[in-house]
C-alpha cells in the first residue's frame, strides 16, 4: 500500500499471467497453446515407455497357457515397435517428402488407440484367471493398468493428429 496526501491508504494490484484465466468476450483461452501442441510431441515417449512396461510385465508370466494372451502380446508388441520405428524417424527427421505424413500418423495412432483398447480389455477380463498374491495375477494386473494408460496416450495422440491433419499441416 501507498501513502496517499489525504491520508486515505492507496491499495495498488497487479495481475500475474500465470493467474489469468482467458476472456471470453475476446476468444482468449484459459491455457497456453503451445504448451497443448507440445505435449503431442511428449506423447509418443510416454507410449514407448508405457508399451514396454505393458508387454514386459506379461512375458515375465506364463501368458502362454491363456490363448487370449496371445493377441495382447501381439498388439503389445506390434504397437510399441512401429511406435520405436515412428521415434526413430522423428528423432532423425528422416521423413521422406511424398508420404502424407499427417494423415499416416492420424491412422496409425487411430488404429493404435482402437487395437491396445481392445487388448486392454481382453487383459481385464483375464487377469482374475491368475492367484490373486501370486506373480502372475500381480503383473496381469499392472500391465491391465498400463495398458489402459497406453490406450489412452494414444487416443491422445489421434487427437493431436486429428488436429494437426484438419489443420493441413504437412
Amino acid at each position: 500500500m501507498a501513502e496517499n496526501p489525504n491520508s486515505r491508504p492507496i491499495i495498488t494490484t497487479e495481475s500475474s499471467p500465470y493467474l489469468e484465466c482467458g476472456n471470453s468476450s475476446t476468444g482468449t483461452p484459459w491455457y497456453d497453446k503451445e504448451s497443448v501442441l507440445n505435449l503431442s510431441k511428449y506423447l509418443i515417449f510416454v507410449e514407448v515407455i508405457l508399451g514396454l512396461m505393458v508387454w514386459a510385465l506379461i512375458a515375465s508370466t506364463e501368458y502362454f497357457r491363456f490363448s487370449p494372451f496371445g493377441w495382447v502380446m501381439f498388439v503389445t508388441v506390434f504397437y510399441w515397435l512401429l511406435t520405436l520405428f515412428l521415434l526413430i524417424i522423428k528423432l532423425a527427421r528422416g521423413q521422406v517428402r511424398h508420404i502424407p505424413w499427417t494423415t499416416v500418423v492420424l491412422i496409425f495412432n487411430c488404429t493404435a488407440a482402437l487395437l491396445y483398447t481392445s487388448a486392454a480389455v481382453v487383459e481385464a477380463t483375464l487377469v482374475n484367471q491368475g492367484v490373486k498374491g501370486h506373480h502372475d495375477f500381480n503383473c496381469w494386473a499392472a500391465s491391465t493398468f498400463f495398458a489402459f494408460l497406453v490406450s489412452l496416450s494414444y487416443a491422445g495422440s489421434a487427437f493431436f493428429s486429428y488436429k494437426s491433419w484438419h489443420r493441413g499441416d504437412e
